[in-house]
C-alpha cells in the first residue's frame, strides 16, 4: 500500500484513476491542477505523484520541478500525449521517474506504478539496512571514516540522483569542492560538464561575461563573441564557489537563470536556454549577509533548496590519521621521497592542534614534512606547525581577545608549546627544557604523556 496523489484536471480520468488504484489498496489523493497538488504535498506525506503534463495555469513540468525542491526523493510518473513524446524526456530530465503515453491502459498504468514503487521500496530498504548496518558511504577521493562526515556523505548520496540545487556550506579548507564534484559524478549528468568559478578570483566588472558570456562588441576588446560558463555547462553541472561574493547586479541575473532556464548573452538580444544543475558553496553566513543587504532573499532561497554544512577539521579529528596516510602515500609517489610512515608522536602533534585551515592546511604540512624529512619515517620534529600571527596559530594568542587560540584547550595548548620547544630545540631535549624552563625530568614526564620517547640526547 502507498499513499498516491493524482494531478489531473479531466475529471474523469482523474476518477477512474482514484477508483482503479484505491482497489488495489492505495490511499488516493487527487488535485486537479498543480498549484492544488503542491499544497497538498506541502502538508501530507506521499509516497508516489502521478500527474499529467498538460494542466491549467502551472503547468506539469513547473509542477514537477517544485515538488522536487520540496522533495528530492519523491518519485514522479507524468503522463503525456502520444505527440508530445519531447516533453516526457524533458520530464524525465527535470527528475521524474517514468512516464506514460495517452491514450494507456489501466494495466499498463499500474504496472509502471508498482515498479517504482517497488524500486522506492528498494532504495528505502537499502538506506535502512545501511544505517543499521553502520556501513558507511564511500566516494572516491573523499577520506570520511567519522560520523559527522559519513552523516554529509549520506546527504550527499540521497541528493546526487536528483537535479536539485545544493548549497555546501563551511569554512576555507574544509574540502567543498570534493563535495561537489562528488555530487555531479553521481548524479545523472556525470558524464556531462563540470564548470568550476570562483567568484572571489573574478573582477566584478568581468563577472557578467565571464557567466553568461558575450557577443562581438559588447564592450572595448571584444573582437569576438564568447561562451559563458553557463553555455559550457549545458547538460552538466555548475559549481559556483564563494556565492557570497557575487556581485549584486549579477544576483538578479543568477536568479532568473535558477527559475527560468534562460538568459542572454553580455551585448546579445537572443536568449539562450541552457539545462544546468547549480551548486554553490559559500564559507560566509549568507543569513548575515541578507540582513545586511549585501545577498538577495530570493537568490538565497533558490540556492538553498538542498543545504549541505560540512564541519570543520577540528570537529572530526578521528579522521586525521586516515587523512594523513592518505596525503603520505601521495607526496611521497610524487616527490620520489623516501617518507613512507608516521611515528605514533607524530600523528599526536597532528591531533593535537586546533586547524584553522582545515583539511587543506593539513595537506600542506604533510606535503612539508615529505618534504623536509631526511628519512622514510617522518617524526615529531619534522612537523612544523603553523604559527603565523592572526591566523589562529599559537601566536595569535596574543592580542587576539582571546585567552587560548580558538579551538584549543590548556593541555593541548601546552602539548603544542613542547612539540614547538622539540623543533627550535632540533630534537635536543635538554635544550628544548632550558626553552620552557622545565627540569628535564620534567619534560620527561610531559614527553610521555603525548607519546614521544625519551631516547637520550
Amino acid at each position: 500500500m502507498a499513499n498516491i496523489l493524482i494531478v489531473e484536471d479531466e475529471p474523469r480520468m482523474r476518477r477512474l484513476l482514484e477508483i482503479s488504484l484505491g482497489e488495489d489498496g492505495h490511499m488516493v489523493q487527487t488535485a486537479e491542477d498543480a498549484e492544488k497538488g503542491l499544497a497538498h504535498l506541502r502538508k501530507e506525506s506521499v509516497d508516489l505523484v502521478v500527474t499529467d503534463l498538460k494542466l491549467p495555469g502551472m503547468n506539469g513540468l513547473e509542477f514537477l520541478q517544485e515538488g522536487k525542491r520540496l522533495n528530492p526523493a519523491l518519485p514522479f510518473i507524468v503522463m503525456t500525449a502520444y505527440g508530445s513524446v519531447e516533453t516526457a524526456v524533458d520530464a524525465m530530465k527535470a527528475g521524474a521517474s517514468n512516464y506514460v503515453l495517452k491514450p494507456f491502459t489501466m494495466a499498463e498504468m499500474k504496472l509502471v506504478i508498482h515498479k517504482e514503487l517497488d524500486v522506492q521500496q528498494v532504495r528505502d530498504e537499502n538506506l535502512r539496512l545501511r544505517e543499521a548496518l553502520g556501513q558507511r558511504y564511500h566516494f572516491h577521493n573523499i577520506i570520511a571514516h567519522s560520523k559527522k562526515m559519513q552523516e554529509v556523505l549520506g546527504l550527499v548520496e540521497r541528493v546526487a540522483p536528483t537535479n536539485s540545487t545544493v548549497l555546501i556550506g563551511g569554512e576555507s579548507g574544509v574540502g567543498k569542492d570534493l563535495i561537489a564534484r562528488a555530487i555531479h559524478q553521481h548524479s545523472r549528468r556525470a558524464a556531462g560538464p563540470f564548470i568550476k568559478i570562483n567568484s572571489t578570483a573574478i573582477p566584478d566588472t568581468l563577472f557578467e561575461s565571464e557567466l553568461f558570456g558575450f557577443e562581438r562588441g559588447a564592450f572595448t576588446g571584444a573582437m569576438a563573441s564568447k561562451p559563458g560558463k553557463f553555455e559550457l555547462a549545458d547538460k552538466g553541472t555548475l559549481f559556483l564557489d564563494e556565492i557570497g561574493d557575487v556581485p549584486a547586479p549579477v544576483q538578479v541575473k543568477l536568479l532568473r537563470v535558477l527559475q527560468e532556464r534562460e538568459f542572454e548573452r553580455l551585448g546579445g538580444t537572443r536568449t539562450l536556454k541552457v539545462d544546468v544543475r547549480m551548486i554553490a558553496a559559500t564559507n560566509r553566513d549568507l543569513r548575515a549577509a541578507l540582513e545586511e543587504g549585501t545577498f538577495r532573499e530570493d537568490l538565497y532561497y533558490r540556492l538553498n533548496v538542498v543545504p549541505i554544512d560540512i564541519p570543520p577539521l577540528r570537529e572530526h579529528k578521528e579522521d586525521i590519521p586516515d587523512l594523513v596516510n592518505h596525503f603520505l602515500a601521495r607526496f611521497a609517489a610524487g616527490s620520489q621521497k623516501p617518507a613512507e610512515r608516521i611515528t605514533p608522536a607524530a600523528l599526536a602533534v597532528l591531533m593535537n592542534y586546533h586547524w584553522p585551515g582545515n583539511v587543506r592546511q593539513l595537506e600542506n604540512m604533510v606535503e612539508r614534512a615529505v618534504a623536509l624529512s631526511p628519512g622514510p619515517v617522518i617524526d615529531a620534529q619534522d612537523i612544523h606547525l603553523d604559527t603565523v600571527p592572526g591566523k589562529g596559530g599559537p601566536a595569535a594568542a596574543a592580542g587576539a581577545g582571546d585567552f587560548l587560540p580558538e579551538g584549543m584547550t590548556l593541555e593541548q595548548w601546552e602539548d603544542h608549546m613542547i612539540q614547538e620547544a622539540l623543533r627550535r630545540a632540533n630534537g635536543n631535549k635538554s635544550q628544548a627544557a632550558r626553552l620552557l624552563g622545565l627540569s628535564r625530568n620534567a619534560l620527561r614526564y610531559r614527553l610521555g604523556k603525548i607519546g614521544v620517547a625519551d631516547e637520550g640526547e
